[in-house]
């Protein structure tokens, strides 16, 4: 019989699920590219062919609305989970990850979430009603 720790499912690789028409949401795939990785992080546009050919039981329409990040192993993290599992793969960020996925963490994750939702509205990102231009590429 397995112990509960030789039960679980390793995570070796991740595939980030992006709005290609936010340029916050392209703004942090640029970060996310940038910095060094201990699980390799592979960053797709959400609601794209390539995301719908490689997770075709997805909920692509909500995807565009919410963060989502598979594990290799078919694992699916969404919203707040989704940014610490992010933060999680991250070499110089993984200690941070834990923090937030405690209870402590847990009022900034939602601080954090809440600010990114309102950004993405007032944007008009998710909706299809703010098309990205080559300006998304280096906001600010």
């Amino acid at each position: 019989m397995a112990t509960p720790h030789e039960q679980r499912t390793p995570v070796t690789s991740l595939t980030v699920l992006y709005d290609a028409n936010c340029s916050l949401c392209v703004h942090l795939r640029h970060w996310l590219k940038g910095q060094p990785q201990l699980v390799p992080l592979y960053l797709v546009p959400a609601g794209s062919d390539q995301a719908r050919q490689l997770f075709p039981e997805l909920d692509h329409a909500r995807t565009m609305r919410e963060i989502t990040v598979i594990g290799d192993q078919g694992q699916i993290y969404s919203g707040s989970a989704a940014w610490i599992i992010c933060l999680w793969a991250l070499a110089e960020h993984r200690p941070k990850a834990h923090w937030l996925a405690t209870p402590s963490g847990a009022p900034f994750v939602r601080g954090t979430m809440l600010a990114a939702a309102k950004y993405r509205e007032l944007s008009g990102a998710g909706t299809g009603q703010a098309p990205c231009d080559d300006q998304c590429e280096s906001p600010g």
